[in-house]
């Protein structure tokens, strides 16, 4: 899975975009994360720390883990 990949799953699965901050990185307050930098990481940005932060070396393995977490969200 791509991010490209990963962006259309959301939008299909109505998941709100107020959830989740995708490739923009920094820390956006109360939102689940995924951004790469040397790694692939997947984190939860809250009160400017980085909670649960998931380090993965495949794109496909932060997208297939970041979509697991937000799958709860759907409202389709």
């Amino acid at each position: 899975m791509t991010i490209i990949e990963l962006e259309r799953e959301l939008l299909h699965l109505g998941i709100s975009s107020d959830l989740y901050s995708i490739m923009t990185g920094g820390l956006p307050n109360e939102k689940l994360c995924i951004v790469k930098d040397d790694k692939w990481q997947v984190y939860y940005s809250e009160r400017g720390k980085k909670s649960g932060l998931k380090i993965f070396e495949t794109e496909t393995e932060a997208c297939e883990y970041f979509l697991c977490k937000v799958k709860r969200y759907a409202t389709k």
